[in-house]
């Protein structure tokens, strides 16, 4: 059987809903998948077929020494998704290259190391008179970890969270807080080697004036969902810009695309998952087996150039 390794993280493997279904999925297409976690010690990979990242959700707080670890990885056996890849998605300059491309994504502007808080918060707000809320949050994150919700008045308390991002040597980014998510929460879509799967709805994470989470993630309310069309269009846009961007790994093994309504009741590009997302097969049936499908074809090649070799 060819042996898979589901990559997670010490802290997340007793977290990720996901890996049960997974491994039984995996099992039932004919793969052996072990869970690995990624900061475990002297980790040779190099007898799987592939590595899938699946729950390293501390690599923020870690990113040189995750994208170390990626890189020994990719030496040892075909890393999912790729390096490049990780390296790409692992900062959400990334919506910098999206938006760039011609994908609609929540207005973003980044305060680097080196700047001042003052001055980049001060900015965003002029230049985004109509936003009555506002998010800070490090542009290297996962699970909403780092990430404030302000309104106009606590730009005084914004400042001070950016200049604590920046004195970390993070870059900050400042996004308008769009009022439908209130309401209709975010839509995350899951597509696997590059065909949509399934959808579920996200209720919003951040509380006014709350503090940032100090845990592996934020608590999450997660129903399943049915993107409207214009949702579904933009989310195969994004898969295709991806492609476009990375046409050597094209399609990618597995892609989340999570969006907004902006207040135009459009949708738009919150963040973009390639590394460590939640799939939520607990909220579609037979979701995990058509990933593990994916994980088996792509594993049979590898693992005969291991016989191989």
């Amino acid at each position: 059987m060819p042996k898979i390794a589901l990559v997670t993280a010490d802290a997340a493997r007793a977290r990720d809903e996901d890996l049960e279904p997974l491994l039984a999925a995996c099992a039932g297409a004919g793969l052996d998948a072990e869970v690995v976690s990624w900061n475990a010690h002297n980790t040779d990979l190099s007898d799987f077929a592939l590595a899938v990242l699946r729950s390293p959700w501390d690599y923020a707080e870690q990113l040189p020494e995750f994208l170390a670890w990626c890189e020994r990885s990719a030496e040892q056996t075909t890393l999912l998704n790729p390096l490049d890849v990780v390296r790409w998605n692992t900062d959400k300059h990334y919506l910098v290259d999206l938006a760039r491309s011609g994908v609609a994504c929540v207005r973003s502007t980044f305060v680097e190391p080196g700047q001042h808080a003052d001055g980049g918060v001060t900015a965003f707000l002029g230049e985004h008179a109509s936003a009555a809320e506002f998010v800070v949050k490090p542009a290297v994150g996962a699970g909403s970890r780092g990430a404030r919700r302000f309104a106009r008045a606590e730009s005084v308390e914004a400042i001070a969270h950016a200049h604590a991002l920046l004195q970390a040597s993070r870059s900050a980014l400042v996004q308008p807080y769009l009022a439908n998510v209130d309401r209709r929460g975010e839509t995350a879509l899951m597509f696997f080697d590059g065909a949509y799967s399934h959808a579920i709805r996200k209720g919003p994470l951040l509380p006014l004036g709350g503090a940032a989470t100090d845990g592996l993630f934020a608590p999450e309310a997660i129903t399943p969902r049915e993107p409207s069309a214009p949702e579904r269009a933009l989310a195969e846009a994004v898969v295709a810009a991806v492609g476009a961007r990375f046409p050597q790994f094209a399609p990618l093994a597995y892609i989340r695309v999570d969006l907004l309504l902006d207040e135009n009741d459009l949708p738009c590009v919150l963040e973009l998952e390639l590394v460590e997302p939640s799939l939520f097969f607990d909220h579609r049936p037979r979701s995990a087996d058509r990933f593990a499908q994916v994980l088996a074809a792509r594993a049979a090649v590898e693992w005969r150039g291991i016989q191989r070799a």
